[in-house]
């Protein structure tokens, strides 16, 4: 990068996200930190918070030697964009961080750094789409009329949910007991740790589109 853009700020955002929306039939609308509120949620169908940093542990009462590769003001846009979101009653899916962000904003906790003895849910020196273990999921649970009561899935994470935030339901687990989907009531809000977004296939995106198209109340996109 030349020198004189290097205090400049910038937007970046892993494409694979607005693919997998766009492939299941959505419109992807990629949101820089300066759009924000109930004007913004309005005019979009369904809301979908990608992976990323650790979320600060200040923010879920953490201890803050535990903060690495943290972004706060990723963590303000993103529980504010969420709470709005659950306001309006719009589909919403996490995945990842997005989860783990889900949970903070509704008073939830995690797991700074999680063991590797069992399973190491990082899968180091392993592809991002390769399926290292199952997740089995909740009867009666949106997880399981999603994919019935197992999945194989990739996992890239040294965090998870620990105590869950108001309102959510923990409905899938790993062989290890570590947290892996979590939902919303009855709301059509779900949060993944695996990244679907990186999987051959995963059918959580033609869910997500399915719910945001069902309620299209003049709104225009996925974000």
């Amino acid at each position: 990068m030349e020198a004189r853009y290097k205090k400049k700020q910038f937007d970046v955002h892993v494409s694979d996200f607005a693919t997998k929306v766009a492939a299941a039939g959505g419109l992807p609308v990629q949101l820089p930190y300066e759009s924000t509120g109930r004007d913004l949620i309005d005019r979009l169908d369904g809301l979908l918070i990608s992976g990323g940093q650790d979320v600060d542990p200040v923010r879920w009462g953490g201890d803050p030697v535990d903060a690495c590769d943290i972004d706060p003001l990723r963590d303000e846009y993103e529980i504010a964009l969420i709470r709005d979101a659950l306001d309006a009653g719009i589909p919403m899916l996490g995945i990842c961080r997005g989860m783990q962000i889900l949970n903070v904003a509704l008073g939830g906790t995690l797991v700074p750094d999680l063991p590797t003895q069992e399973l190491h849910h990082q899968q180091p020196g392993q592809p991002v789409e390769e399926e290292t273990h199952t997740v089995q999921f909740l009867t009666g649970s949106t997880m399981f009329n999603i994919y019935g009561r197992t999945a194989n899935v990739n996992s890239l994470h040294h965090q998870a949910v620990d105590t869950v935030g108001t309102g959510l339901t923990v409905t899938g687990w790993a062989p290890d007991g570590v947290v892996e989907a979590i939902e919303y009531g009855d709301e059509p809000v779900v949060g993944v740790q695996w990244h679907p977004e990186w999987r051959h296939k995963d059918a959580i995106f033609d869910w997500f589109i399915d719910q945001a198209a069902a309620d299209l109340g003049g709104r225009r996109g996925v974000a």
